[in-house]
């Protein structure tokens, strides 16, 4: 038996950081929606209030968007983040006004959580006229009657990040709902709960 390689076994293996086309590290897109389809997020409504232009014109907007993304950062100080779609509207509203709400949707509020991840609508307006909200005394956001819990919050930091922007917020408030309502989680593409 020979000791000298063969012509197959001479080419080194492959370097695990060299980059593939496109990407650092040599990931596909594929893969990596694959794999963190595996990982079981809670999902949240990030609300804001647009205000208006002009004092003496309409009231201003208000704007949802669908979070997968959201995670407490901090005790001390309570700090919490979300990562944003670079250049969606809630990003380029989140650069402007630092006050924003988040509720945190039980499996009764699937409804709610597939209305505002909805892409291209044109205003949020109808999205919301159906829904028991309250409006925030600390953030002017929208919260969601009957999710498992409420914050306000007020932007500290923003960190650009690939095609996102993470939001780094101090909480305001929490209010908890008296509910025994499980959460809505997201897993492998769906909305689903923890029975």
């Amino acid at each position: 038996m020979s000791n000298t390689p063969s012509t197959t076994d001479s080419a080194p293996p492959p370097d695990p950081l060299t980059p593939a086309v496109g990407h650092a590290v040599g990931v596909s897109d594929e893969e990596f929606r694959a794999a963190m389809a595996r990982l079981t997020a809670g999902v949240v409504l990030v609300t804001a209030h647009e205000p208006a232009l002009d004092p003496e014109g309409p009231a201003g907007e208000d704007a949802g968007m669908t979070a997968t993304a959201f995670m407490s950062v901090s005790l001390d100080p309570p700090l919490v983040m979300v990562s944003l779609r670079e250049g969606s509207r809630m990003d380029d509203l989140l650069a402007e006004q630092p006050l924003w709400g988040a509720s945190l949707l039980t499996r009764r509020q699937r409804h709610i959580a597939g209305r505002f991840a909805m892409k291209g609508r044109v205003s949020d307006r109808l999205l919301f006229q159906d829904l028991r909200c309250r409006r925030g005394e600390a953030s002017g956001a929208l919260l969601v009657d009957g999710s498992l819990a409420t914050l306000e919050c007020r932007t500290r930091d923003r960190v650009p990040a690939g095609d996102h922007t993470l939001v780094i917020a101090d909480v305001l408030t929490t209010d908890l709902a008296h509910t025994e309502d499980s959460p809505l989680l997201y897993y492998r593409g769906r909305y689903r709960d923890l029975g």
